[in-house]
């Protein structure tokens, strides 16, 4: 027998994967051009050369023993000092390597964070829609995720609820911005009254509240869209941020969390991040990945991809009488369902070789996750499957 604890995990797998696994059954049967497939994040942009390149000169001309071996649980001096000096020119902050721990990714780094931070019973609030697996890494060390809800149609955080969902249990609020799934930028103005709620609470209470800004997506905005950097804003942030969208690196799993010198507990929390990295298995982050990411580190995708696709996407289905949120920023479109069960939808969807993800996968009913990072071509030759949806599901 598995766990009880894995017995709940394994029946909320993630709807994400599970729509994945879907089009690709599709995709056995009617051919991969005939499945229009939108449902997993995977960045269709490939990497920067310079990745390949920085592959290359470091197999050529590093020490083999060093690029392959173990170092410090926090990650190479070089790489943090590196990445450090980047965020500083980027932010105006004043990092150094000693507030850096290079994590598997921004998932692990999330992971190792929660297991320093939380006791159980600890509560977590997240403004949902969210990002699915948030909740299995919170009750996955006995924390319970408390949900805010973003209102339609701007799905942007509401301070005047986070205020009122605060307790003396709350160790943590997690930010993802832009966010996963409804592609909105938070902007300034909401994160400054998150940070005046915040800081009013820990002198009421009497606590630590650490805000936990992930950040996968901060590379992939558009227009004139801003995302701010919440340790400017809020002096208990903790920062997780990964290269798997910004250079189209999701499967080396390498990212790092920014522990700032300023929060509360610094020194104790950066230890016990460094540890928590060895209790949970990572041991470090990928050797030859870490060097390689501090070498590009001044790389980016090919944000304008992803613009285009996002524009010819959403004038496609706003012009076919779907309602939807304009996406500021990820790869991300989310769309109201003309039918309150969305899950209903996503199955009139598959009819035609749609693939959806339901709203509920992100505590928010009656929408669908659109994943934009396909091909161009892929969504013009879904127009004719959009049109016969609309036909069959929107009330003229």
């Amino acid at each position: 027998m598995i766990s009880n604890k894995m017995v709940g995990f394994v029946q909320n797998n993630s709807a994400i994967r599970a729509m994945f696994e879907e089009g690709k059954r599709l995709a056995s049967i009617y051919g991969k051009e005939n499945v229009y497939d939108f449902s997993l994040g995977n960045p269709n942009v490939p990497a920067p050369d310079a990745v390949a390149d920085a592959i290359r000169d470091i197999l050529a001309n590093e020490d083999s023993l060093m690029v392959h071996g173990y170092m410090s649980n926090v990650g190479y001096e070089d790489v943090r000092t590196t990445i450090a000096e980047s965020l500083n020119k980027r932010f105006g902050t004043s990092f150094t390597m000693k507030n850096l721990i290079m994590t598997v990714g921004a998932a692990s780094g999330l992971n190792v964070i929660f297991k320093t931070l939380l006791n159980p019973g600890d509560e977590v609030i997240a403004f949902s829609p969210y990002f699915v697996e948030y909740n299995a890494y919170v009750t996955n060390y006995d924390g319970i995720l408390k949900e805010v809800p973003c209102k339609a149609p701007e799905f942007v955080p509401d301070p005047k609820q986070l205020e009122a969902a605060i307790t003396k249990k709350t160790r943590a609020v997690i930010i993802n911005n832009p966010n996963n799934p409804t592609g909105v930028v938070y902007p300034v103005s909401v994160i400054e009254e998150i940070a005046k709620v915040l800081e009013a609470k820990q002198k009421e209470l009497g606590t630590d509240i650490y805000l936990i800004s992930d950040e996968p997506y901060r590379e992939l905005v558009y227009a004139d869209a801003v995302v701010p950097y919440l340790p400017k804003y809020y002096r208990n942030t903790i920062v997780g941020y990964s290269f798997s969208k910004s250079l189209s690196l999701p499967g080396e799993r390498i990212g790092y969390l920014v522990i700032p010198s300023e929060i509360s507990d610094f020194e104790q929390i950066y230890s016990a991040a460094a540890i928590a990295t060895r209790i949970l298995g990572y041991v470090n982050a990928p050797s030859l990945m870490q060097r390689v990411v501090a070498k590009v580190i001044e790389e980016k995708t090919d944000v304008a991809y992803y613009d285009r696709n996002r524009k010819t996407l959403y004038e496609m289905l706003t012009g076919l009488g779907f309602d939807c949120v304009k996406p500021e920023g990820a790869f991300y479109l989310w769309m109201k369902t003309p039918m309150e069960d969305e899950k209903e939808f996503c199955d009139m969807a598959k009819e035609y070789h749609i693939i959806l993800v339901p709203g509920s996968s992100f505590k928010c009913s009656g929408y669908v996750r659109i994943a934009y990072c396909v091909s161009h071509e892929t969504i013009l030759r879904s127009e004719e499957a959009w049109k016969q949806l609309a036909e069959k599901t929107l009330k003229k």
